[in-house]
This record gives C-alpha cells, structure tokens and sequence, in this order.
C-alpha cells in the first residue's frame, strides 16, 4: 500500500477549502492507499489558514505550510514537494477546476509503470485566451516540444520525479516545466477542466507575463540566438543603406535628404538595441538571482509537518 500526497496551493481559498477536503477524503476512500494532503498557504490574507488549521485537528492526514507573504504557485508547489513524504506526489488547484477525482486515473496510470502523469485540457476551444495559445505555441516551438497545446494544470509524479525536481532549487521557473524537461516515462491524461466554484481567481496577467518569460529564458537559448540574427539582419540593411547613399552622392551627385528619413532610421534601430539589451538583461538578472542563495520561498508557519523536512 503506497503513500500518496497531495499537494493543494491557496490563496484566499477560505469560500472553497473545505468542500475541497470533503471531495479529497471521497477519493481517499475509493482508493485502497494512504494518502497525506499537503496544503501551501502562499500568504493569504483571509481565514484560509485557520480553517485549514483546525480540519488539521480532526484529520492528522491534513498538514498545512504558511508561507510569510506570496510566493507564486510554482515556489508552492515546490515547497509542498520538498515535504512530502508520498511515494507519489499529486498536485492540484484550490479552485477545483481541475476536478480532484483527476488523482484516480493518475494513480491507475503510475501504478502501470508512469512515472510522470500531467492533465491535458481539451474541449476548450473557446474559452481558452489568446495570450494562453501563443504562450503555449512558442513553448511548444522553441522551448519544451513536449510541452501539451493547451497547457496542463495538475500532475502526478513519481519519488524518483520529486527527487530530481526538489534537488535543482532554481529560482523564477516553471516546475511544470522542470517536470517536462526532466524526462522519464511519460503519459498525459485529457480531462474537461470545470468552472471555478467560489472566488475570484489569482492567476493575474503580470503573473501570466512573468511565467512566460522565466519559461524561456529557463529553458529556451531561442532569445538570445534571435539577438544574434536580428544584429546581423539590421547590419545588413545598413550596409545597403549607406552603399545606396555613397553611391547616389559619388555617381549621381544626389544626397540622401530629409530629417523625417535620418530619424526614422535611427528610431528603429536604437528601438531594435533597447529590446535587445531588455532580453540580455532578463538573463543576467536570473543568473545574478541564482547566486545570491536567496531562498525561494520563506516559512511562517507549519502544521504537521517537521520544519527539518524542508
């Protein structure tokens, strides 16, 4: 009988906490194995915490981290990782859009031998965003090939997964990417994502950008290399700029004229140098971020875990 944990991140979940634990305790029952459900407070300003605290009293099972202020989802997850004792880590949303019943078919796909099992969306043709397809799309083309077309929400992953994953602590990345990147014998599951029950959700679109682009410059050279074939691009074009000019003024004794030409011309490519220097800077910042030993995420308070785990 295997040991299953479950890791839920919150943020202002107090309206949804406990029907998420009664449907988490249904599943616990189907099942013939054990099961700990780990829920990450990402520094939430409601009772979130203190509901979580006292259904930790009636079920030892219910263990609780608070982080002090917002960290992210994905520093959640890993911190939820990184206590966990399961032979098998689920992770799962608070808002129950991706239904928690998602964790017996993933067991049924790791118990055949999986070691990583991912929900794939379908049937949202519509509803899901422009800026969602592109992300996924420019992922998928140059960054993770594997990563699925229209994204993936919740997971289950193997001991051998979580070791991998918890042993890299990289800063401002996806762990739904570390995971894709990883390796390992890999099968996806469709699944029909549900209406978000109660609440608001957190997934903001600065949150959104940002994932983007720690996305890339994690896991993608793609950035840098177009710099590369933009400069030689423009550099080209001025050479044939300023050949047309020599030409037209040593042959035709004709000048180039016109202040409007000079200063569109030099708009561009200061505009094209500034973008530029914007991508470098995106990847000295994290390589800068990952020297200085921060941590990822900071620990207000936990309740049953042992702070030594982590």
């Amino acid at each position: 009988m295997a040991l299953i944990s479950v890791i839920i991140p919150v943020l202002n979940e107090e309206q949804n906490i406990k029907l998420l634990y009664e449907r988490l305790s249904d599943i616990s029952i189907e099942l013939s194995h054990n099961f700990e459900f780990i829920f990450v407070d990402d520094g939430s300003t409601d009772d979130t915490f203190h509901l979580l605290g006292k259904i930790s009293q009636e079920d030892p099972r219910v263990k609780v981290i608070k982080f002090s202020r917002n960290f992210g989802s994905h520093a959640a997850c890993l911190a939820g990782l990184m206590s966990s004792k399961g032979d098998a880590c689920a992770f799962i949303s608070a808002d129950m859009q991706e239904p928690p019943e998602l964790i017996n078919l993933f067991i049924e796909q790791w118990e055949k031998g999986y070691e990583v099992v991912m929900g794939v969306r379908e049937g949202e043709e519509q509803t899901v965003g422009l800026f969602s397809k592109l992300y996924y799309f420019l992922v998928r083309r140059f960054a993770l090939r594997n990563m699925p077309k229209k994204g993936t929400d919740v997971f289950l992953i193997d001991r051998k997964v979580v070791d991998s994953i918890t042993h890299m602590s990289e800063k401002n990345t996806s762990v739904f990417g570390l995971i894709l990147w990883s390796g390992f014998n890999q099968i996806f599951v469709p699944y029909k994502r549900d209406s978000r029950k109660k609440g608001i959700s957190k997934w903001t679109r600065g949150k959104k950008l940002k994932l983007f682009i720690d996305t890339f410059v994690s896991f993608s050279y793609f950035p840098i290399r177009m710099i590369s074939f933009i400069g030689i691009g423009v550099a080209f074009l001025g050479f044939i700029y300023s050949a047309i000019v020599i030409i037209n003024r040593l042959f035709f004794a004709k000048a180039i004229e016109g202040w409007a030409s000079l200063m569109v011309v030099l708009l561009l490519v200061s505009g094209i140098q500034l973008i530029m220097l914007g991508i470098i800077g995106e990847y000295i910042w994290r390589s800068f971020d990952e020297t200085r030993y921060r941590p990822i995420f900071i620990i207000d308070k936990m309740v049953g875990i042992n702070r030594d785990k982590i």
